[in-house]
């Protein structure tokens, strides 16, 4: 048996989570933006899920939360785990910091609901409806229009590029499989064995690739504080719930409606102009989420 989090109520909470998971994922660029000039990606991604585990730890313990029952299910959440924040995190902020523009990375790693969709027929027998298809083309369409006046290209970003990439892979490779093999896993003790596992990647890969250097300042601190409260622990958790309760492939279109997501909280926090086709493809991206999301009715039915 797990905690609540299996059978969530079908209130009011339940039918935004998209909603409100899109918002709070969209806003992860403001604690890489905010922190990195102060540290190296594998030491800052190190001590983030470093404070997600000793704050998660007495959480787990005060409510008894039940641990997974047999130790292949420890691998498999490690594994997904390791996908989702080793993989996907450690690449998204390495090639960030090799000079990646964010407006590249985003539209490199904006692939992944096309390839989920590609592969969760063959992988977990789901179906992919042309109505579908068609969706999940508009919404890439949608986050090109919307990163279109970002995308440079400058001196040395070929192999920062090469890093979104593997991102890509990652994230694609972390939805399927914890689909398929994390789906029924306790939210609270899973979530904590995947920041433990990530943790310590995170840490041997700083000792052996950096050198450790940490400039304390209020930036930072504020960056961490909001990586770990509203990604780490809110974020995740509700992408979990979604995978649980939805096809894999209706879930990963959601991740094309966070570039415009991000571009509107940039308006407001930065400054950054949007122009008329940023605003085109958030309406094209919308546009194509519904149609992978939106059941029509058969003529004759009600």
């Amino acid at each position: 048996m797990t905690d609540n989090f299996n059978q969530p109520s079908t209130g009011l909470f339940v039918k935004a989570m998209p909603i409100i998971f899109v918002f709070l994922w969209s806003t992860g660029f403001i604690g890489a933006k905010m922190g990195l000039p102060f540290v190296e990606p594998m030491t800052f991604l190190a001590i983030r899920f470093g404070i997600c585990v000793l704050l998660m730890v007495p959480f787990v313990l005060i409510t008894q939360t039940q641990w997974p029952a047999r130790w292949i299910d420890y691998i498999h959440i490690s594994i997904g785990g390791l996908l989702m924040h080793g993989g996907y995190l450690g690449f998204v902020f390495l090639s960030i910091s090799k000079g990646t523009p964010a407006g590249i990375s985003s539209l490199i790693v904006g692939i992944q609901p096309l390839i989920v969709a590609a592969l969760a027929g063959v992988l977990l027998k789901e179906t992919v409806s042309l109505q579908k298809w068609i969706g999940l083309l508009l919404g890439l369409a949608g986050v090109f229009l919307v990163v279109s006046n970002k995308l440079s290209i400058g001196e040395g970003t070929l192999f920062g590029m090469s890093l979104s990439f593997i991102a890509l892979v990652s994230i694609a490779a972390a939805t399927l499989y914890q689909k398929k093999f994390c789906s029924q896993m306790n939210i609270k003790s899973g979530n904590l064995i995947q920041f433990a596992v990530a943790g310590v990647y995170f840490y041997l890969t700083s000792l052996l690739f950096e050198t450790g250097e940490v400039i304390w300042s209020g930036e930072l601190i504020f960056a961490l504080l909001w990586l770990v409260i509203i990604l780490s622990l809110g974020a995740m958790t509700l992408l979990y719930m979604l995978l649980r309760t939805g096809a894999a492939a209706n879930v990963s279109s959601l991740f094309y409606l966070t570039p415009p997501c991000t571009a509107v909280v940039a308006y407001f926090l930065f400054d950054e102009t949007l122009g008329a086709l940023s605003l085109l493809g958030m309406g094209i991206a919308v546009a194509g989420v519904a149609l992978v999301n939106y059941r029509f009715k058969k003529a004759g039915r009600t």
